[in-house]
């Protein structure tokens, strides 16, 4: 039961991301913000992991896997997604980064000789990016397209911010399975905000009002999204190939757009309604067995 809703679960969580952030900005530095979050997770999962006693890394070598992967994982690719979207990055843009992540990964993954993806696979995870396409295109706008000219060092960011995500899945694959899934989730948080309060201090004012709106946010962002959605993502990883994970990531950007419908009044047009089917079908392609 538990593996057929997790991918659903894991999807409509993950989308939650893009209306946390904007939802956030305007009453927090996005590194900052970051930062808070990453404490209060790893405190939060410290506690789960005392009262529940639960098994922690053996050796230096586990514990250094454990929090370095946290700062790909973590704190490179929120940072530079969130930074980059607070610098004047339009959120399409940013989807259509976000979109090139499985495609990333199966190409690292092929390369690395970690998987071996079948001819369908393949297939499904470029049918996909097409769907993507055609979601985000009616998105952007003209002059959303023109202003990102002058936005390169923001869109450069954000593109390595995904890169760095994919980075952090495969070594994730590669030395932690078989771990606790808490203690690992716990050290991953340790390690984005020692990476992340450097980068805070050096860049930002650290502002952070404690107004309803933040604690809302911060409140949603730990637990639905730190705790719940990255406990999904790692469990997903140890049981089963890292680019068919990646794919789910298609499956964002139209959440994304359903729910800024329902929430916000965006547009939604029919062409994008159409292209949400070609994505489910590449994404189902690409987990087929």
């Amino acid at each position: 039961m538990l593996a057929a809703s997790a991918p659903i679960v894991f999807v409509f969580i993950w989308s939650t991301g893009w209306v946390v952030a904007k939802y956030a900005m305007p009453y927090a530095d996005p590194l900052t913000f970051l930062f808070v979050r990453y404490v209060v997770a790893a405190l939060l999962l410290g506690g789960l992991i005392a009262v529940a006693r639960a098994r922690l890394p053996q050796n230096r070598a586990e514990w250094f896997h454990a929090v370095f992967s946290g700062v790909f994982l973590h704190a490179l690719y929120l940072g530079g997604v969130w930074w980059a979207i607070a610098r004047g990055v339009p959120a399409g843009i940013s989807a259509l980064i976000a979109a090139l992540q499985p495609l990333i990964t199966l190409v690292l993954a092929t390369a690395l000789k970690t998987e071996r993806p079948g001819a369908i696979q393949m297939a499904g995870i470029l049918l996909g990016f097409m769907g993507v396409l055609g979601v985000v295109w009616p998105k952007l706008a003209p002059d959303a397209m023109a202003g990102a000219a002058a936005l390169g060092p923001q869109i450069t960011l954000n593109a390595l911010a995904m890169v760095s995500v994919v980075i952090g899945t495969l070594y994730q694959k590669r030395y932690l399975v078989g771990h606790d899934l808490r203690s690992v989730a716990a050290l991953q948080y340790v390690g984005a905000a020692l990476a992340t309060l450097p980068l805070a201090l050096l860049l930002e004012p650290m502002r952070f009002e404690p107004v309803t709106e933040t604690w809302l946010a911060l409140a949603w962002s730990v637990l639905v999204l730190s705790i719940g959605a990255i406990m999904l993502m790692l469990w997903m990883i140890r049981r089963g190939a890292v680019s068919k994970l990646a794919s789910l990531i298609y499956l964002v950007p139209p959440v994304v757009a359903l729910q800024a419908y329902a929430m916000f009044g965006e547009t939604l047009m029919p062409v994008q309604i159409l292209f949400m089917g070609v994505t489910a079908l590449g994404v189902y392609l690409a987990n087929r067995k």
